[in-house]
């Protein structure tokens, strides 16, 4: 089985009665047997994501390989994103490896730079049939090593949100609407009139960065006001950490390494089915 681009993979959810799709942070080889287990059963197309720290310590093609191959064995709908890159080489060598998803984050950089290397990203993708998100506005928190302080926070707004989409075209855009990423206690504050006023004059499926920290009613209502792509990566970490520690210290040392990681990937896939079903 190829991979799906977003934008097929999204048409796939929407005909599964699927309002918007999970993306899901990928930390470690080990969790990408539960990611589809939960797909399975919840009968969700998958989309898994991987930062530029994951893909360099992983390798682009391993990851490529081993999402392919289960995709296939399990027969589940599959679209491989490289997330929060900001590093156009690197987004080729992804493209080059078999990614069938792309974001360039320009979101640090003044509007008329984000363009212009956004812009050039989806030039490079589109003879490969390779979806482009983009990011507009900055998002407070911090994920895989990149921060921003909750002072240099700046919201989306509608002017230049249309804008950056006429100029560049991306696929999906990620928006500042009120998410911080790596948020895990606390809930996030969704502003919804922003929300609904960028996806009217944009016209694109935006993402929802940040996903852990919103509260299930505001993910519910999210995803009917333009929100088609949310991310969650926080909480399946911590689940996976947590139960990893309790079981490593439990064992023994001539224990098989796989029963300290199976109830880590059994927390990870419930975490899925969890998000999944806010996604109807």
């Amino acid at each position: 089985m190829s991979l799906y681009n977003f934008n097929e993979i999204l048409k796939i959810g929407q005909e599964r009665n699927f309002k918007a799709i999970g993306s899901f942070n990928l930390h470690c080889i080990e969790m990408l047997p539960a990611f589809f287990k939960a797909a399975q059963k919840t009968n969700s197309p998958l989309m898994i994501q991987i930062s530029t720290g994951t893909a360099e310590y992983l390798g682009y093609r391993l990851l490529v390989d081993a999402v392919r191959s289960l995709a296939e064995s399990e027969n589940v709908p599959t679209c491989l994103h490289l997330d929060h890159c900001s590093d156009i080489s690197a987004i080729e060598t992804a493209m080059n490896a078999g990614f069938s998803s792309v974001m360039y984050d320009g979101s640090h950089l003044g509007l008329e730079e984000n363009i212009g290397n956004t812009r050039i990203v989806v030039e490079m993708a589109r003879p490969r049939n390779i979806t482009v998100e983009g990011e507009l506005g900055a998002i407070g928190g911090s994920e895989d090593g990149k921060a921003v302080a909750a002072e240099d926070i700046c919201f989306t707004t509608v002017e230049d949100a249309k804008r950056f989409v006429d100029e560049t075209q991306v696929d999906m855009l990620a928006v500042s609407v009120g998410t911080v990423h790596g948020l895990y206690t606390g809930k996030a504050q969704i502003q919804h009139q922003r929300l609904k006023e960028i996806s009217v004059a944009t016209g694109v499926p935006l993402v929802l960065h940040g996903g852990t920290g919103v509260g299930d009613d505001d993910m519910r209502l999210a995803v009917t006001e333009g929100i088609n792509k949310v991310n969650v990566g926080t909480e399946m970490n911590v689940q996976w950490v947590d139960q990893c520690k309790n079981t490593f210290e439990k064992g023994k040392v001539n224990d098989s390494v796989r029963k300290f990681l199976i109830p880590a990937n059994n927390a990870v896939a419930n975490v899925l089915m969890e998000k999944i079903a806010l996604f109807k």
